[in-house]
């Protein structure tokens, strides 16, 4: 049985390919449109995974959507409602897009479809799964575990922000679920938003920014913003967010707690920014630690797994490793909604339509699951763009590259099938040499043009791991943030301690 998984109309499109639920292939629209966090329909990553299956348009079994439009509209309708005449403005605005992109969503769906191929029975194949449902699905069925916990954290699906479900075989039973507005997802949003960055995209950045600051406002965030209790839910204390009446993350309430207005993108960051991010950043730790020690404590099940937005946040799943709470964790590493694509295939695959599950390792194989090129048609498109290069033996290759690490030079790495979900593992990267003082500020600064505070990962031998990082398990998704063994570690410089790195 082959399905088709499709994630579309908010952030990160995306599309999957399941045969037999063994997954084939997936990827986000914007590897192929190259528009950065890519919203319309995944045509193109489509059109991909079919021709990475060897199949057509007629060979699909289903076609599964990741959330379900119609309760999406009703939040969206019910939050304006419940604040009415506030946010009138906004409503006016939104609801034509809502209409055809909520309400009318199948029918754009069924149209966007049939542009691929007219003749698909499109309207009795099409199926929806719910968003934290997709987002479980994605976390637990690739995973090595018979059973496991589900934790699922994002801004919002349709009205669940965080859930907890219990996975075994080839079932998912949602156990608890906090609702739209509390979020955990757009609590760290609306930092990202004040602190200057882009919501839905720099999150990432404001938690490359906590390290340099300290949590001052923790007691702040929690005293004001949020209400945490011992089990890890929350209520927030909306009157400080804009979120459900206005197109701002933050009220003037907000602004007038922290001392003023957000900071423009090309405003300096200053220490307090840093203070800030910091303090989130313990906030979202601190809340994720109590969830996930409670539910282990609950159903005694000891293997984890993690999906939706804020299971990117790398830091937050180190924390909850070292905590020990739990044996094992895995978490998927398209947390986002582009994930959501892949969850749907196997939500509709093994919820849907019953079909069996055998736990078989890490199903993810890596998450290269994207397109590849062959020697040809990387050397024709190098001739069309009139660049220079030289064909080397694999061994000679690998010779040079080392040569050229170890000289301080930066290496772009471009390999086999693309990676999917955000982070780059491997497969299109750029590698340096972390022993080089100058290297990280290099990268940021004249390579990838950004702010110089952004961290890289480390790359290590899995047999070599314990060695340098105070952790002993596979990481091969870049989601796990381990400390630096005590003897490896050398004290900063006074240079290093006055903010380097956060220079323009």
């Amino acid at each position: 049985m082959r399905i088709l998984g499709i994630s579309a109309f908010y952030h990160d499109s995306a599309a999957a390919l399941l045969d037999d639920g063994r997954i084939v292939a997936a990827a986000q629209e914007e590897r192929f449109t190259r528009k950065k966090h890519d919203a319309r329909f995944p045509l193109h990553a489509i059109r991909y995974c079919l021709a990475e299956g060897g199949i057509a348009v007629g060979d699909l079994d289903r076609v599964v959507f990741y959330d379900k439009p119609f309760v999406k509209f009703e939040r969206l309708l019910e939050t304006y409602l419940s604040f009415a005449p506030r946010g009138y403005k906004t409503f006016r605005m939104a609801i034509p897009l809502w209409l055809r992109e909520k309400l009318f969503l199948k029918d754009l769906l069924l149209k966007e479809l049939r542009k691929i191929s007219g003749s698909g029975k499109w309207n009795e194949e099409l199926l929806f799964s719910e968003h934290h449902l997709s987002h479980a699905a994605s976390a637990f069925f690739p995973s090595p575990f018979d059973e496991a916990i589900v934790l699922t954290m994002d801004g919002v699906g349709e009205w669940a922000t965080t859930s907890a479900a219990i996975g075994r075989g080839n079932s998912l039973e949602v156990q608890k679920e906090i609702h739209f507005p509390h979020s955990l997802g757009f609590l760290y949003s609306a930092f990202t938003y004040y602190t200057g960055f882009k919501v839905n995209s720099g999150e990432y950045k404001l938690m490359g920014l906590a390290p340099y600051g300290e949590p001052k406002y923790k007691d702040k965030i929690l005293e004001h913003l949020i209400d945490v209790k011992a089990d890890g839910s929350f209520r927030l204390n909306i009157g400080y967010f804009d979120f459900c009446t206005g197109l701002t993350m933050t009220s003037q309430r907000f602004h007038d707690l922290f001392g003023g207005p957000p900071r423009k993108p090309d405003q300096l960051l200053t220490p307090y920014h840093m203070d800030l991010a910091a303090s989130i950043q313990a906030v979202t730790e601190e809340i994720v630690l109590r969830l996930t020690r409670s539910l282990c404590e609950e159903t005694g099940i000891r293997n984890l797994c993690l999906a939706g937005g804020v299971a990117l946040n790398c830091v937050a799943n180190g924390k909850v490793l070292r905590d020990a709470c739990c044996d094992r964790i895995w978490i998927q590493p398209a947390a986002g909604d582009a994930g959501g694509a892949l969850g749907a295939a196997l939500a509709g695959y093994h919820l849907q339509l019953g079909r069996a599950r055998t736990a078989n390792g890490d199903a993810m194989k890596g998450s290269f699951l994207g397109p590849a090129f062959t020697q040809r048609e990387i050397e024709d498109r190098l001739t069309r763009c009139g660049a220079r290069f030289e064909v080397l033996a694999d061994s000679a290759l690998i010779a040079t590259g080392a040569e050229d690490l170890a000289r301080s030079k930066a290496l772009g790495w471009f390999q086999g099938r693309m990676e999917f979900g955000p982070r780059a593992l491997g497969n299109r990267s750029i590698l340096g040499d972390p022993r080089s003082p100058g290297m990280q500020k290099t990268l940021n600064l004249k390579i990838k043009y950004r702010e110089s505070f952004r961290p890289f990962a480390p790359s290590v031998l899995r047999e070599r791991v314990s060695d340098w990082f105070e952790l002993d398990c596979d990481s091969p998704y870049m989601l796990l943030v381990a400390d630096v063994v005590r003897s490896r570690r050398r004290e900063m410089t006074r240079e290093e301690k006055q903010l380097f790195g956060i220079d323009k």
